[in-house]
Formats: structure tokens, sequence, C-alpha cells
């Protein structure tokens, strides 16, 4: 984990404005600035960004956050990724956990990183260069319907059919970064010899495909032959810059779309991404040359709240979607979801778009089969429900599936439905396939209806802690004490609250208390959208509210518990204890009266 210290450091650095700047266009609002949401179609902003407290809030689709954040829900990158890009944006070096990494050592692989990103940016500005000139190459693209449009695009480029045709862009060939990168290849047998060490470029008479990551950056290559030839696809070896597990081809260049499609189609070639592009589907990506994996499903569920995968209807297509489910089913719940499309095995989805067009191939996928269809498929595949042996090896088959799903009501309807082919009840079912039931992540208390006004104090104080942690260090034990014998819920919000601003230290702030909270996976999205209307009160301010909640809250309690000393009989037993009572009492009201006129 990394340290919270270091997340405050870095937020402490980072200008959210300068983040948001790079990718929205934002305009002076007040003490604020505002632009069009990225993250929702709309035609009035309704997207502002706070210099003051670090933090960004859209009113129409309530995203929120810090800029760590902000490059989560935009650029679809991972917390760790999201703070790293803002560490080299800053010149800093994240900590890393593993204490046998010194310093020196994780500055020497960042700048192995960098250095094999320059050499991978040169490589593709050569092989864009060669296609220009590369005529077998460009009728090759125009056979396939590619404009120059869509090529520049996805900066598609020509590997020339040389053996060392990297040489005129590296003079220094026999560089050991070169093969770092991914672009070389040296024989084995030759290797030893020094002086004259034989190399050759991996990449020849080929049809490249930069692979960038989320900020756009080369990582890698595909490239797929002209003609004739094995392998149809290569491409680049894994390197600290790239693994194949963890990217997906186009996702950089689709994102905008994704959004705006409202899914992303998940296809198995490059020149299908492309040529799809081309047809008027530019929300579509690839995987690289393997199953689909978790990290990759992870990634598409961070731009939208649907994955359509597209595969042959043929054997291999059932069995590459059975890992893509395998690959989804930590990640589906109620509101995220996968779909499943199967063309006829004579097509793939470039040539069943030429065949039958656009809006043939639109409305497959708005009837691609849901992801709980295909389960069940899986599931009930080689069994014969008829019998008990049958019944029992699909609960078994659905046992380790169901488990990697999150407890949601999905699962339940899932399980319901096992139930009704399987003749098991419902309760039955999940403790024989050994599922937890479903529960809040908190633990909601029934409103006390006689006094609602004492709940909405202590949420006042939560709201003020949240926006101005600098606060908690003046809270007093008595204040803190006061909460705890308030409300439950509001005495664990505010604990954690104060907890949180203790671990990160007297540098906290607003942006860097919440990023502590999604760190530790504590769900407090709707108090921090409740904080949207007073993010502009002053600390003066907060101060003063805060004060003065906290003498309201103390004088409720007194009345409570003078109420209960008069109907127990105790207050002429204790009638000094109350005398005290009513004392503090009548000064707590006279110093929220004093608060009042010196402001008015």
């Amino acid at each position: 984990m990394i340290p919270p210290s270091f997340i405050q450091d870095l937020l402490n650095r980072i200008d959210i404005v300068s983040v948001v700047e790079k990718h929205v266009q934002l305009k002076k609002a007040g003490a604020n600035l505002l632009g069009l949401c990225p993250f929702h179609t709309e035609k009035t902003p309704s997207f502002t960004v706070s210099s003051v407290k670090q933090f960004y809030h859209c009113f129409g689709c309530g995203k929120n956050g810090s800029a760590i954040s902000f490059l989560m829900d935009y650029a679809g990158l991972g917390f760790v990724e999201a703070v790293h890009e803002l560490a080299n944006s800053a010149g800093m070096i994240v900590p890393d956990d593993d204490q046998r990494i010194t310093r020196e050592e994780q500055e020497q692989k960042q700048a192995v990183s960098l250095v094999q990103g320059e050499i991978l940016a040169r490589a593709e500005h050569f092989y864009r260069r060669q296609l220009r000139q590369a005529d077998e190459a460009i009728a090759y693209l125009k056979r396939r319907g590619v404009s120059g449009e869509i090529a520049a695009r996805f900066g598609l480029g020509y590997a020339p059919d040389g053996r060392d045709g990297l040489q005129v862009v590296f003079p220094d060939y026999a560089a050991k970064e070169l093969q770092e990168a991914g672009l070389v290849i040296e024989r084995e047998a030759e290797r030893k010899s020094a002086l004259s060490p034989s190399r050759y470029d991996r990449f020849r008479d080929r049809i490249m495909f930069p692979i960038k990551n989320a900020k756009g950056q080369v990582i890698g290559f595909g490239a797929r032959v002209i003609n004739k030839g094995e392998p149809k696809y290569l491409n680049s070896p894994e390197t600290p810059l790239f693994q194949k597990g963890s990217e997906l081809y186009g996702l950089f260049e689709a994102r905008q779309d994704i959004r705006s499609a409202g899914y992303v189609l998940v296809v198995e070639g490059y020149m299908d991404v492309v040529a799809l592009a081309q047809l008027g589907f530019p929300q579509a990506v690839a995987t690289l040359g393997t199953a689909c994996t978790p990290v990759q499903v992870q990634k598409l569920m961070r731009q939208t709240d649907l994955i359509v995968f597209a595969f042959d209807g043929d054997r291999a297509g059932q069995s590459a979607a059975k890992r893509a489910l395998q690959a989804s089913l930590p990640y589906v719940t109620d509101n995220k979801s996968v779909r499943f499309l199967f063309l006829p095995s004579e097509h793939d989805p470039d040539s069943f778009v030429r065949e039958y067009g656009a809006e043939a191939f639109e409305k497959e996928i708005k009837n691609a089969m849901p992801f709980s269809e295909f389960l069940f498929q899986v599931i009930t595949r080689e069994t014969d429900l008829s019998t008990l042996e049958g019944r029992a090896k699909a609960q078994y088959v659905a046992k380790p599936l169901l488990q990697a799903i999150q407890p949601s009501a999905l699962r339940l309807q899932i399980v319901g439905k096992l139930g009704e082919l399987t003749g098991t009840a419902s309760d039955e079912l999940e403790s024989i396939l050994g599922l937890a039931k479903p529960l809040p992540r908190k633990k909601q208390l029934r409103p006390r209806e006689s006094r609602p006004q004492i709940v909405s104090l202590g949420r006042r104080v939560a709201r003020i802690l949240l926006i101005y942690p600098e606060l908690v260090p003046e809270l007093e034990e008595w204040e803190r004490s006061a909460i705890e014998q308030f409300d439950p819920d509001d005495a664990r919000t505010l604990s954690d609250i104060v907890n949180a601003a203790h671990a990160i230290g007297e540098n906290v702030s607003y942006a860097s208390l919440i990023e502590y909270f999604r760190m530790a996976g504590w769900d407090y999205d709707k108090l921090i959208a409740e904080t949207k209307d007073s993010r502009d009160l002053d600390m003066a301010a907060a101060r003063r509210q805060l004060k003065d909640s906290f003498r309201q809250i103390r004088i409720r309690l007194i009345t409570g518990e003078l109420k209960e000393l008069m109907a127990s009989g105790q207050a002429l037993e204790k009638r000094q204890y109350v005398l005290d009572l009513q004392n503090e009492q009548r000064a707590l009201q006279q110093q929220i009266v004093e608060e009042d006129t010196s402001l008015s």
C-alpha cells in the first residue's frame, strides 16, 4: 500500500486545475472553474473544479474526487497507475512496499521505463514514415477499406522487409536497450560472439499497430503480415512497459467513443478494431492475442457499465467466450453488465458489417446474449437436468462461478434461477454453494422519529470535518464523546474521519482525506456528495458552525438526561448534579446567543 503521507505530499504538489485542463476546457465561474463534464454528454456545463479544495464535482452525473480520482475516471487508470502518473509529472518517486528495493533501484527502474518509452516512440515514427512509401502495404489497407484518416487515428505504420531497417533511426544498433524494448532479436547461438553479434529486426514486412497505454504512450506493437506468412499476427514481447494481459489495443483511441456509445465492443484482432472504426464503430477494442483477463475487464469497467464481447460462433469462439465470462465474474454487478455476441463462423465483425450493414450489426449488439444466459449455458452444458446426478453436477459447476460474483441482487437472481433448474430452495442452495448473503456495507439504523434534528446535527459535524479536516486536532474530548453518545452511525463516520486525519498527518486536506477513504475501501460517496454545496464555506465560518453544532448537541443530551432523572425520581437525590447540568445548559445557550449577536 502506498503510504498515505506520500499521497498527501503528492496532492499538495499537484494542482488539479492543471490536470483537468489537459482534457476539459474550463472557464472561471465565481470561486470555481466550470466546464462540460467529460464523463457524460451534456450541453450546459455542470462540471466544477475547485482550486481551493483541489476537488472536482459534476452536478449532472455525480462524479467527484481529487486529481488522482480524475485520472482514474477519465483515463481508466488504476489507483497505483494514477499515482505513478501524477508522481512522474511532479518529479517524485513513488515509495515501493518491497523494502528490499532501494530508492536508487526504484530510480533506475523508472529510468529504464523512460528510455524504453522514448525508443518505442522513435520506432513508431519510423514505421509511420515507412508506410508512406510502402505501396503494397497501402494497397492492402485500401483493400480493407482503411482510409488515411483512420490510419492516422491509430498511428498505423509499416516495418520494411530488411534485416536491420531500424538501424536508420538507431545508429547504435547493437545497443541492449533495443533488445530490451522488444524491437530486435539476437540469435542465441551467436550471442557469445561479442565482436559480431547477430541481431535483426523483430518486425519485417508487416503492417504495424502501435499499442498505447492509458496515457497515449506507445508501449509495444502488434504486427500483421501483408501476404502469406506465419505467424499472421506478431506482438512485442513482454517488457517492464508492456504486459499483454493488462493492455487492450485501441482503448486509448476509443475512450470518448465508448462513453458516447454507452458500451465497449471487445473483438479479437487489431484489424477488426481499425476496420470497425472505419465502418462507424469506433468504440471497439481488442485483446492482445491472449484470452481476456480480469485486469482487462476491470480496465474496461472503469470506462463503461457495459462490455459486449464479440466472438465467432464456432467451438474456439465459445471457448474464448467462456474465458471472458470467467474473467468478468468479479466485476459484474447490478449496474455493471457483460453481453456476448456470437457471429456466424464465416464472419468476423468487419466482414459482417460489410455484408449486412452497420444497422444490422448494431441490432446484433443490442440483442447480444446477456451474461446470465451465457452463464447458465456454461453451467448446464453436458448435464442432464432430468436426473439427480445432472442437477448435482450443475450445482458443482456453478459453485466456483457464483462464488466469484460479488454479493448483489444479480447474484440472488442467478441463485434463484439455478434453484428452479435444480429443484433446490434458494436458502439451501446458498448453503450448498457456500455463498454469503449480501449485506449492506454499513448497518442502517431505523431513524429516530422523536429526534430527527439530532441526526442532522451529527451529520452536519461530519460534513464540516470532511471539508476541513484541519479542524480535527481542535476537537475536544467532550465533543468526540458527545457525538458517540448521540448517534452510533454518526459516531462511526466521525471516528473514521478523525482516524484518517491523524493517519495522514498535519498536512491533511479535503482531497487527501477522500483518497484515504477510497484506498481503505470505505464507502463515503454519499457524504462526499452532500458536501458539494458547502465547499465555498471558509474555515472561520466552518469553525463557528462546528462549535455551534457541538453546543446544540450537548444541550440536547443534557435535556434528555434531565428528563430521565425526573422520570426515574432521582432528581432530588442527585440535586447538585441536576443543578450542574442546568447551569451548563444555560451557559451553552448563552454562548449560542452571544455568537449570533456578534455576527449580526
